[in-house]
């Protein structure tokens, strides 16, 4: 692994910037069409004790033509309380996950592979979606992509 670099081999890209989260809210979407993964990671800074439902959607356009949840259960980890921890918890594989109700500062994690996705069906690009809670509750998310060809970082992955 010592030749794996950030951003020469996988690309870190903005889905949600931090905001409160009252009422939910749905992410900017990405082009998995040159990825060969990607790593969705939600952080949570959880204010109030009211859980959050976090839902990876999969759309035809990086303008969510179409957006609609995982065809397929994927990997997901959580990491309920950074502060006395920095270990994740794999967790049942799942089209979603909903937080504790903790006042913590959380990360989820979502893998997925884009065999994961309804690809018959046109679906490759994907976002995140977070359910309502409360607006103390701030959320944000990125993507962690890995290209199709090693060192292929000059690919676009937020454009169809």
């Amino acid at each position: 692994m010592s030749n794996l670099y950030i951003p020469e081999n996988i690309l870190p890209i903005t889905l949600a910037a931090p905001a409160a989260d009252a009422a939910g809210r749905t992410s900017a979407y990405i082009s998995l069409k040159n990825a060969a993964k990607v790593w969705i990671v939600a952080f949570i800074n959880q204010g109030n004790a009211a859980t959050i439902l976090l839902s990876p959607l999969q759309a035809t356009a990086v303008a969510g033509t179409g957006s609609k949840v995982l065809a397929n259960a994927v990997r997901v980890w959580s990491n309920l309380d950074t502060a006395t921890s920095n270990v994740f918890v794999r967790r049942t594989d799942a089209v979603n996950y909903t937080t504790d109700a903790g006042v913590k500062i959380k990360w989820v994690v979502f893998e997925i592979d884009r065999t994961k996705l309804d690809v018959d069906g046109g679906f490759d690009c994907v976002g995140i979606s977070t359910g309502a809670s409360n607006a103390a509750n701030i959320t944000s998310a990125f993507a962690v992509v890995v290209p199709s060809h090693a060192g292929d970082t000059a690919v676009s992955f937020i454009a169809d």
